[in-house]
Parts: structure tokens; sequence; C-alpha cells
């Protein structure tokens, strides 16, 4: 047992609980992160395949927030910042087994092969549909405002691309926050991202910012932030496997050695399983809540071809693929465009998506099977030709949290449930955005809040 209790003990070093420690830290709390397995990082995970930079997870961020550039200049990785290819603005979209720019202005829409004259027109309707009265899925909600076609050949893929997840099932509310909130405000999207022009504000809902990775991958951010917390401030290969409450208002912190740590302050930045798995003796409702949050399976397929196997430019973010296009895989990026020492010279590199909700059973396959699938999809779309000389599969059972329908309600219910066990918090990719970006402003406006 530890002499003095932690201000904070965080479980998780994910990119979640590594940028709330650090966040905490800067504010003069004394902090120590707890890591159930060997390294940091979660879903951050790079590795070196033959002379190929391979992502396991997360392949990259959107540099849109001020706290993901306070944290990286603050842990010392300006240096190894990697700014995106210009060329990854233009994205893909497979129609008629070709690919299809994403249309990125007003005469490119106007002029896309990717929705038909009617659809173009129907979106004319669009300032003069109603607000919603009940929560709506995302593709309830793009039906109504913006038409099929829209959903099917716009948003379908963006929501594979993002979540892997189901436009049918996931929560408009939760989701695609920004979204639902020009509809909420303005009672339009084409009227509110008008008056966002005319008031001098970013022009609509989608993404912006910088497309940023690291040098040496995504999981040099990881380790560069752990780094700075120091060997006091994470501790690895320690699985805190219960937490109770006890005499001073302390926290103590029980792990598989018996060891215990106390701590004034726990903040949960795990998956929402095993959050729940923590709280069901402390807090069985929010442990209720938390199981109900869903994480299908997802293979991410790394392929090392040589230049002339590869037949497509590859002048691009990648392609999607629409749910109507009846191919298995969700999508591929061209990570070697997109970044510089991917592949070794004279060779690119693709990295293919297979699973989500659209095709569950992903994790039951072999990993020569989910090869097999993404090349056969692949092969006629990217012009390839011969095997890949470098080949890498890694298979997430539980991939991305998706915010269903009934989502935020699940939300109030654990911090309803927190609310009665001072000092407990969660934090994590489950609540409140699931890219890296969002996890880090997190961390941040917690420790703000404080």
């Amino acid at each position: 047992m530890t002499d003095k209790p932690l201000d904070y003990a965080i479980v998780g070093a994910g990119i979640s609980g590594l940028a709330v420690a650090w966040f905490l830290r800067r504010c003069q709390y004394s902090v120590r992160v707890f890591e159930a397995s060997a390294q940091v990082g979660g879903t951050l995970q790079s590795r070196l395949c033959d002379g190929f930079l391979v992502e396991q997870g997360p392949n990259s961020t959107l540099e849109n927030t001020d706290a993901l550039g306070a944290l990286i200049q603050g842990v010392g990785l300006a240096g190894k910042l990697q700014v995106a290819n210009p060329a990854g603005k233009r994205r893909y979209i497979l129609r008629d087994h070709a690919l299809t720019p994403l249309p990125l202005s007003a005469t490119g829409f106007l002029m896309t092969p990717l929705f038909s004259a009617r659809g173009k027109l129907r979106l004319c309707a669009e300032p003069f549909i109603g607000r919603a009265s009940a929560e709506e899925s995302v593709a309830a909600f793009v039906r109504r405002r913006l038409g099929s076609e829209f959903l099917d050949w716009a948003i379908d893929p963006f929501i594979s691309g993002v979540y892997a997840g189901d436009p049918e099932r996931l929560s408009v509310r939760a989701a695609t926050a920004k979204v639902y909130a020009l509809e909420a405000q303005y009672g339009s999207l084409i009227g509110g991202m008008v008056r966002r022009v005319l008031q001098g504000r970013r022009t609509g809902p989608a993404p912006t910012g910088r497309m940023i990775a690291f040098a040496g991958g995504m999981q040099t951010f990881a380790r560069g932030v752990a780094d700075a917390l120091g060997p006091e401030g994470v501790r690895t290969g320690a699985q805190v496997i219960s937490l109770a409450y006890g005499s001073r208002d302390l926290w103590g912190l029980r792990f598989a050695e018996t060891e215990e740590v106390q701590a004034r302050r726990v903040v949960l930045c795990v998956s929402a399983g095993g959050a729940a798995e923590l709280l069901a003796p402390l807090a069985p409702e929010a442990a209720s809540a938390l199981c109900a949050i869903p994480y299908p399976a997802v293979a991410s397929v790394a392929l090392g071809f040589r230049r002339e196997q590869v037949r497509h430019p590859l002048d691009g973010f990648g392609f999607l693929v629409p749910r109507r296009c009846g191919v298995e895989t969700l999508g591929a990026l061209f990570s070697s465009t997109l970044f510089p020492d991917r592949a070794p010279l004279g060779h690119v590199l693709l990295t293919a998506f297979l699973g989500g909700a659209r095709h569950a059973g992903v994790a039951a396959l072999s990993e020569a099977e989910i090869e097999r699938r993404v090349l056969r999809d692949l092969t006629p779309i990217l012009g390839i030709t011969g095997t890949p000389v470098m080949r890498s599969v890694t298979v997430w059972p539980r991939a991305i949290p998706q915010y269903e329908l009934g989502h935020l309600e699940r939300i109030a219910v654990i911090d309803r449930a927190l609310a009665g066990l001072p000092g407990l918090y969660t934090r994590a990719n489950w609540r409140d955005g699931i890219s890296v970006a969002d996890c880090v402003r997190n961390g941040r406006e917690f420790a703000g809040a404080l």
C-alpha cells in the first residue's frame, strides 16, 4: 500500500487516460496511470513489417482542437508531427464498379455522377423541412432532410468509415452531434451553414483541421505522452481488479497481486465493458448501461505491393464502399500516399477494413480468409495484379463503440449513478466522441472543469 494517496488514479493508458493524466499533471495534481497490458496506447498500435509502417488501429486524426496542439507541444512531439499529403482531401466513393471523387465544392456537387439530377434537386426542399419531434437515427434524419440518395451514396459510407456502424441504428444526436445541432439551432442544415458563413464562422458540420500522424506511427503519440508523465506516472502490467471506497474518503484500487493503491479520485478510461466490470459491485445500473453499448468487430488489413502492381493512381485519402454496392470490404486507405515512410521506395501501402456492424462475424474468420476477402474486393477496384509483398491482419473483436439510439440516455444513467460515488469519474471514447482528437479534448475539459 502506498504511504501517500494519489490525487488521481487513472485506469487505462489509452489516449483518453494519458491525456487526462497529462492535463491533470499540468494542474499540479499527483497522478498515476495504471494499464493492464504491457504497453501504452490502447488501439494506437504501430509496427514495422518488412519495411512497411503498419497502423493496427487509428491511422491518423484531425488537428481540430486546441487541446490536441497543446498536448503535442507540451510533450515535445512537434518535431515528429506529420501533416497529410494535400492529395488526402480527395476521397473516393465506389459506385457502378468505379471510384468517383466525393465533390468538394458546389460546382463539383452539380457535376458529380454520384447523385442523379433528381437527387440533387431534392436538396432544394431541405430548408422547408421542420425539426424532428423525437430522437432519430442518422439514416432517418438524412432521409428526411436530404433524401435517400444522399444517405445511400454519401452518409452511409461515411458512417462505415468512421464508426464501422449502421446509420439505421446510430443516433444522430450522439453520433453526428454537429449535424444535429444545425437543425436544432437553425431549423435547416443549408440555412444553418449560410448563417454561419454570414457570421464569419466555419461553414458547416463537416470535419475541419489538418489531418495528422507521427513519424513512427500513431503509437509514437501515446508513447510520447507516457514518457512525459515519467516512470512514476505510468505503470503497465497493472490490472485493476476492483475498486473500494473506504475510510478517509479514499478510493482503494486492488490489483491481481493483492497490492492496493489509494487515491482521492479515480478516473476510469477503459472500454465500456472494462468499466462495467469495475462498476458492477458499486453501481449496477451504470454497469448495465455500459454493457448496452455495442462494439462490433473490425479487421484492419495492411497490404504492401510494388507500385507497378496497382493500376489506380492512389491519388487521395482512400475510398469508401456504400452498402448498396454489395461489397464486403468497408473501404481502404491509401496509406503510403497520405504520409511519408509508410512503404519502401517503389512500393505502396493500402489499409483496408472488414467487419463492423454491416458484416458481423469477422472475428471468427482466419487471417488468411480475411485477407482473401479483402483482396477479392480490392483487386478489381484498384486494378491489382499479383500477390502482396507484405500482409498484416489485425482483428479487434470489440473495435469501436457504437453511439446507437438511446446512447445519450445511457450516458445520463451512468453519470447519475456515479454522482453517488464521490471522486469516481469516466472518460473514454464511448462517450463524447470516438476520435483521438475527441479523447484529448475531453481530457483537457475534464481537468479544466476541476
